[in-house]
């Protein structure tokens, strides 16, 4: 794969970042990281854990990721991190949907984890779930951030740095809906299930690398919150900030209100 050369790299704190011309350009660069750490995962174990981000962020970076040739995919037990509540897998919005056609169906996994939206029973669901995630105990993690700085489904009035929980049901805020409709999953805001069942996000930061992609001119506000803000579950991709390895993956439109680069 042929990576952007004109990119330019800094830091916050302990946050790395990266910023590329393009969103393509950056979500090469996130899935070429991203397959170095599972060659370097290869070394180290039998079972290889990683939990996969979903949504038009993912895009460019899974589309790369799953054309890099000679990745040990049969060794990767897969999880993602949220779902709605009561949307039909079928649905091209349902993250199980979008699993399989990005994920699942272009490689052969040893074995991916579907997050059920429709369970019957969804906390024994979750606690089913969640046993799973620590047997596989996650090495990696690609996620993004939510418009809203959201984690997985966990949006302000549902982020708590230290929740008790690592997996729940949570209410999605209208500024979370309405992107869903804005990148084009749903036709209307009515359409946008009012509840997910997510991964909390003492689970997320738990996990030791997580690779951020974060494209678009949608995500500049909030880039430069995540980045500048005090850190809080008012904007809860703050707390990144704190996680000793993340990699944050930016293209210029996603930079630009950035105040100091």
């Amino acid at each position: 794969m042929q990576l952007e050369t004109h990119a330019e790299f800094i830091r916050r704190g302990d946050l790395k970042i990266e910023i590329y011309p393009d969103r393509a350009s950056a979500g090469a660069a996130a899935a070429r990281a991203a397959a170095d750490e599972l060659l370097c995962l290869e070394r180290l174990g039998d079972a290889i854990g990683v939990v996969f981000a979903t949504g038009a962020s993912q895009l460019a970076t899974l589309d790369a990721l799953t054309s890099i040739p000679g990745l040990p995919w049969n060794r990767v037990v897969g999880f993602h991190m949220d779902e709605y509540i009561g949307l039909d897998d079928s649905h091209p919005a349902s993250f199980r949907h979008y699993m399989r056609e990005k994920l699942t169906r272009r490689l052969s996994m040893r074995h991916f984890n579907e997050i059920d939206g429709n369970a019957k029973d969804v906390e024994g669901f979750a606690r089913e779930y969640i046993r799973a995630l620590d047997q596989a105990a996650p090495a990696l993690c690609l996620l993004g951030i939510g418009e809203n700085g959201h984690l997985a489904f966990n949006d302000p009035a549902e982020a708590d740095f230290n929740d008790p929980l690592a997996m729940k049901v949570v209410h999605l805020d209208d500024m979370c809906r309405g992107q869903q409709v804005a990148e084009g999953w749903f036709g209307s805001l009515e359409e946008v299930p009012r509840q997910a069942l997510t991964l909390t996000i003492p689970t997320l930061l738990r996990i030791p690398k997580l690779i951020l992609s974060v494209p678009g001119s949608r995500k500049a506000a909030i880039v430069r919150r995540t980045l500048e803000e005090t850190i809080s579950p008012a904007c809860p991709s703050t707390i990144l900030r704190t996680h000793p390895n993340a990699t944050l993956y930016f293209d210029r439109e996603s930079a630009a209100k950035l105040t100091a680069l």
